[in-house]
């Protein structure tokens, strides 16, 4: 049985534990705010492009001869899997639920015979894949020294992507993220950007536009911003969904520690009272003895 000088000890460590926990909750919540604005705002454009892409496609009249990031390689045999996480911890399941994602599509890959080939955004997604996928993991990226989320940071993902695609290195490029909903909500999101897919949603969008230059032109510039765009869009996405994620588990933290302290106190005070007891039972006992 812990002494009172230890109990008192453990009490004042989670007291303190307790501080920190609250004091990131509210550090998460006021960044939450300003990254749900951002997302929410990101949201718009990058669907726009993306049917503005889908309509130019469907102006195409050879097929064959569109962009190659449109259409692809014509071939599915090797798989790059961007897998876009936190650089931070204490999170609670934001980074679990994207690499949980991630790995169902690898093992569907797998199970058809296709090459997988995997680039981690942030460095918690590399410390869980490295253990089964090390071998699988191409590049590893690390945007801890930016202090925001930057389009200049997304691009050189998108550049990086591009360049692996001209050389021939994959045949279908795929995002994972989280969804932004709520503080309690935050859904895992699979997303091909190469060759662009066609969504129901945007499917069911059909918009007569007239392009000048022509469509092909015109999907040659817009084609490497689009994928680019995807990478910052799903960046803004995940940077919300991390606040909200943080600011839940921040405050679970803390409730939980309140409660620990309530229970670690009742106890204290029962040895407390025990030892006090204790004590005036020998100090009667000795003096009956006189």
């Amino acid at each position: 049985m812990p002494s009172l000088d230890d109990l008192k000890k453990r009490i004042a460590s989670v007291k303190s534990t307790q501080k920190i926990t609250k004091a990131m909750k509210m550090v998460a919540a006021a960044k939450l705010r300003r990254a749900q604005e951002n997302a929410e705002k990101g949201r718009p454009y990058s669907e726009k492009m993306n049917n503005i892409i889908l309509n130019l496609s469907n102006g195409i009249a050879d097929k064959e001869n569109a962009p190659q990031l449109l259409r692809g390689t014509g071939e599915d045999k090797t798989h790059l899997c961007i897998v876009l996480t936190s650089d931070r911890g204490l999170c609670g399941g934001f980074n679990t639920n994207i690499i949980k994602k991630a790995k169902a599509y690898f093992k569907q890959i797998s199970s058809k015979g296709k090459n997988l080939k995997i680039i981690t955004v942030g460095s918690k997604g590399y410390d869980q894949l490295k253990r089964f996928y090390k071998h699988k993991i191409v590049q590893k990226i690390s945007f801890k020294d930016s202090k925001t989320i930057n389009y200049l940071d997304a691009e050189k993902v998108g550049q990086m992507i591009i360049n692996k695609f001209e050389k021939k290195e994959f045949d279908v490029c795929v995002i994972f993220y989280n969804q932004f909903k709520n503080v309690i909500t935050q859904i895992p999101q699979e997303q091909q950007i190469i060759p662009l897919k066609d969504s129901e949603e945007e499917s069911s969008t059909e918009d007569n536009y007239e392009f000048e230059p022509d469509e092909d032109e015109i999907l040659n510039n817009l084609l490497p911003k689009n994928i680019s765009t995807q990478i910052f869009k799903a960046m803004l996405e995940n940077s919300a969904s991390e606040q909200g994620s943080r600011m839940s588990a921040m405050d679970n933290a803390t409730r939980n520690a309140g409660d620990m302290v309530d229970k670690l106190t009742i106890k204290y005070n029962r040895s407390r009272q025990a030892a006090i007891t204790k004590e005036l039972i020998e100090i009667i006992s000795g003096a009956e003895s006189l």
